[in-house]
């Protein structure tokens, strides 16, 4: 199906619409209705997606049934690492993706990612506060235009031993999934360990890793009291989905739609938010109650974790240069 689309069934006048394939093309707001198409990488259970569900009922709602959006959830239309440039090239009009997944396109992409720097929720806002215009500007070079962006729980500490001292960090076995993580380990003493995620609860039984850094919902859904017994509520970062909309899709829309659309758009930014926070305690809760001891770090610890933080953030203003460094003066100044 994807293929029929780019070769431009979009310019097809005489398509009936009984005719328009599963992925429709970018229609005028002259027509009656316009359909747009969403993929997401992740399943229908997930918060993000069920709040993207309640977002496309609002936009439906608002407008009188004159933009419908359907979602294709689970990778069932493209992947995760697909969504962007489809949405870009118009073969979906609208997606939804993890922002950091574009780090190395430019390093704003990788802000929200960043160790330390915004650890709890609170903070996380202000972040994105900071940074949405900068990240809007740089998705606007490729035509898409920022619709708004929900966090993840906050990565947090899995050890199968207390840690109140940053000393115990040391020769840890840390496992680590790509640079940012190995970096992390290697700044709190510990060794850094590649190791995939469906291999964790192996590697943790046989000794090859000792402490990991995820959110409560993945140690949740994984059990992680089978194989660790200590959780340390550190937030360190809480990395972002963000929504996104091909621009000429966007600007094809009537004005009405257009402001629908932007008010659908907030709204679902804001319950998003509060979703997740309840997303934290829930899992938290069940990590708990699967045995595991959950706890806030120490004094020293967490000064520790402020350290680290503040190396990782200037090494990543050295990479993002002058418009890096002022995005994280106006987040500290707020």
């Amino acid at each position: 199906m994807k293929h029929l689309i780019r070769a431009g069934l979009a310019g097809v006048a005489f398509v009936t619409l009984a005719a328009v394939p599963a992925v429709s093309p970018i229609v005028s707001s002259a027509w009656a209705q316009t359909a747009w198409d969403m993929p997401t990488p992740y399943g229908d259970g997930i918060f993000h997606t069920k709040n993207i569900h309640q977002f496309v009922e609002d936009v439906k709602e608002a407008t009188g049934g004159s933009l419908t959006i359907t979602v294709h959830s689970a990778n069932s239309l493209f992947g995760h690492a697909e969504i962007k440039d489809a949405v870009r090239d118009g073969s979906v009009q609208i997606g939804e993706f993890l922002l950091s997944r574009l780090a190395n396109e430019d390093p704003i992409f990788a802000l929200d990612s960043i160790p330390f720097l915004a650890s709890s929720y609170d903070e996380a806002e202000k972040l994105w506060a900071a940074s949405r215009e900068a990240v809007s500007a740089k998705l606007a070079e490729e035509g898409l235009t920022v619709l708004y962006a929900v966090p993840w729980p906050g990565q947090s500490l899995y050890l199968k031993q207390e840690v109140t001292d940053p000393a115990q960090m040391q020769g840890l076995k840390f496992r680590a999934y790509n640079v940012a993580t190995e970096r992390l380990a290697t700044l709190l003493g510990a060794t850094p360990t590649q190791v995939e995620e469906t291999d964790i609860p192996t590697a943790f039984s046989t000794g090859r890793v000792e402490a990991m850094i995820t959110s409560p919902s993945t140690g949740a859904n994984a059990k992680a009291w089978d194989f660790v017994s200590h959780y340390i509520d550190t937030q360190a970062w809480l990395p972002k989905n963000i929504i996104v909309v091909n621009t000429d899709a966007f600007e094809a829309l009537g004005e009405d739609e257009r402001k629908a659309l932007m008010e659908a758009a907030a709204a679902a930014e804001a319950r998003g938010l509060q979703m997740s926070r309840e997303e934290t305690d829930a899992k938290i809760a069940e990590l708990e109650a699967g045995g595991m001891k959950v706890s806030k770090p120490s004094e020293a610890l967490a000064a520790k974790l402020r350290e680290v933080g503040q190396t990782m953030t200037a090494e990543w203003e050295a990479s993002a240069g002058e418009a890096g460094k002022a995005v994280v003066e106006a987040y500290r100044n707020q």
